[in-house]
């Protein structure tokens, strides 16, 4: 990746990190959900308002390191007016893009992924994979339509997270 395009794809990250879009609760949801990351303490809460199969709007409340934060707010940019397979694809490809081998990033980023493409160096920084997936987590959990809190811990019941899975907090 040429050090311009890492500029800007820092500079992205930065933006909306400092400046969160959606940050907000979401009265009328009809899917809500709580995230959290042990390792490095951040929390998101992720509202969804469906009409439909299509988000018609989506938001999040919480506070969390820099990845995290850019990540929730990107989320919410790109999901809104999406279909829920659509949402499922789009969490599939930038899973995919956060988790590839470093040396093989660049073939993971995608049109569709449009400013997401901004967390194509994360898979660099294992540690802070989790920082970049827990709100796509969490939106998925809201979308299901768990009332369960979902957790990045690493444990024996939840090696799973690596596939893009997730495990109810407490569990075993």
């Amino acid at each position: 990746m040429s050090s311009e395009l890492r500029e800007l794809y820092q500079e992205v990250i930065l933006d909306h990190s400092k400046r969160p879009r959606n940050f907000r609760e979401l009265p009328a949801a009809t899917g809500r959900a709580e995230g959290y990351n042990p390792l490095c303490g951040d929390r998101a809460t992720v509202y969804v308002e469906l009409e439909g199969d299509r988000v018609k709007d989506v938001s999040f409340k919480g506070a969390g390191c820099s990845i995290s934060t850019a990540s929730a707010s990107m989320m919410t940019e790109a999901l809104k007016g999406k279909t829920r397979a659509e949402a499922d694809a789009l969490f599939d490809r930038f899973h995919r893009l956060i988790t590839s081998d470093p040396s093989r990033a660049a073939e993971n980023v995608a049109p569709e992924l449009g400013k997401l493409a901004a967390f194509s160096g994360v898979c660099e920084f294992p540690v802070r994979v989790k920082c970049a997936s827990l709100p796509w987590h969490t939106l998925r959990s809201a979308l299901e339509g768990e009332a369960t809190r979902v957790s990045t811990e690493e444990t024996e019941a939840s090696r799973g997270e690596a596939e893009g899975k997730t495990r109810p907090e407490g569990s075993s």
